[in-house]
C-alpha cells in the first residue's frame, strides 16, 4: 500500500476538503473567492504529486490533502493581499485548517483508536462533508458557522446578517436536514 495505491481516489475527498476551505474562505476572504476554485486547483496539484505521498493510511493521505489545501489557501490568500509573503499567514492557515478538521472529527465522534473505528470516522467525515454540499446555502452556512467553528447563535447571526432567531432557525432547519440526508445516505449503503 505504498505510495497510496489503495487508497480512495483524490475525488473522493472533494467535498471534505470543499467544507474545510470554506471554513478557512468564511473568516479570510468572504465573497472574493469561491472554494470551488480551490478545492480544483488542490485536486490538481495533488494528482500531479501523487507520487511524493509515501504514507500508507487513510490519515496520512488526508493529512496529506490538506497540506497541498493549505498551501494552496496560503498562495491564494498572498494574492489577495498587497505586501510580500507573510509567515505568519502561512502558519495560521496551517493552524486553522488542523482545529477546522479536528472541530469537524469531533463533531461527528469521540476519540476512536482502533484501525476499523478510524476508518469508519473516515467514511462518516466523507459522507458528513456531502451531506453539508446538500444543504441549502443558507443553512449549510449556518450549521458549519455554529457547530465546525464553534460560534455563537448571535455571532452567526451577525455574520450572516440575520437576527438571532433567524440564525437559531437556520440552524436547526439545517440540522434537521442534514440527519436526514444522512440517514438516507446510510439506508441506501447499508
Amino acid at each position: 500500500m505504498t505510495g497510496g495505491d489503495a487508497l480512495k481516489p483524490i475525488e473522493s475527498y472533494t467535498e471534505y476538503l470543499r467544507l474545510l476551505a470554506r471554513m478557512q474562505l468564511a473568516s479570510q476572504l468572504r465573497g472574493k473567492l469561491d472554494a470551488s476554485d480551490v478545492i480544483q486547483q488542490t485536486v490538481m496539484q495533488a494528482h500531479a504529486r501523487r507520487d511524493q505521498f509515501h504514507g500508507k493510511t487513510e490519515e496520512e493521505w488526508i493529512g496529506w490533502l490538506r497540506t497541498i489545501l493549505a498551501n494552496v489557501l496560503t498562495s491564494t490568500m498572498r494574492a489577495y493581499r498587497t505586501g510580500a509573503r507573510d509567515i505568519r499567514l502561512e502558519r495560521s492557515i496551517d493552524a486553522c485548517l488542523e482545529e477546522s478538521a479536528s472541530r469537524v472529527e469531533e463533531w461527528l465522534v469521540a476519540s476512536q483508536s482502533s484501525p476499523s473505528l478510524q476508518a469508519s470516522r473516515h467514511e462518516e467525515l466523507i459522507r458528513l462533508a456531502g451531506a453539508l454540499a446538500l444543504l441549502p446555502a443558507e443553512q449549510r452556512e449556518a450549521v458549519e458557522l455554529h457547530h465546525l467553528q464553534g460560534r455563537t447563535v448571535a455571532e452567526v447571526g451577525a455574520v450572516m446578517g440575520r437576527t438571532r432567531p433567524a440564525a437559531m432557525g437556520l440552524i436547526f432547519r439545517g440540522l434537521k436536514r442534514l440527519r436526514e440526508l444522512l440517514d438516507e445516505d446510510r439506508d441506501s449503503h447499508g
